[in-house]
């Protein structure tokens, strides 16, 4: 399985690029939404994005409206990963299209336990 990392943070997509490697994902970055849309639009498309929210350019929130928004990108998994913890951010991202929703800071087995819940990871491996 591909997954994309979008966050500003280049800290941040080090640490989700080893968690997801230790699962068996492979790995693409993009700092802001639309280097992910790009990176989308370049290939290949990703099974899964993990998006931050507050990005230069273009916020997660923004990416997950553009993305649901195209037909041929629906099967995409969303999952945010950002500070913002407000229910209501929670609630404005879900109804967007995001199928989770973690709030930093995380460990990496509440990244893995999300992904095993979308059907992505079994027992530590992509599905």
């Amino acid at each position: 399985m591909h997954a994309l990392i979008i966050d500003d943070s280049r800290t941040m997509r080090i640490i989700l690029r080893r968690i997801l490697g230790d699962l068996g994902f492979t790995t693409a970055e993009a700092g802001d939404g639309q280097q992910a849309l790009d990176a989308i639009a370049a290939g290949p498309v990703p099974d899964l994005c993990l998006v931050d929210w507050n990005m230069p350019v273009m916020d997660g929130y923004t990416f997950v409206q553009r993305v649901r928004a195209n037909a041929e990108h629906r099967n995409i998994t969303l999952m945010m990963v950002t500070t913002e913890s407000s229910h209501g951010h929670v609630v404005k991202a879900l109804a967007a299209g995001a199928h989770e929703y973690v709030i930093k800071p995380f460990t990496p087995e509440a990244i893995t336990e999300k992904l095993e819940l979308l059907g992505l990871v079994r027992n530590g491996v992509p599905a």
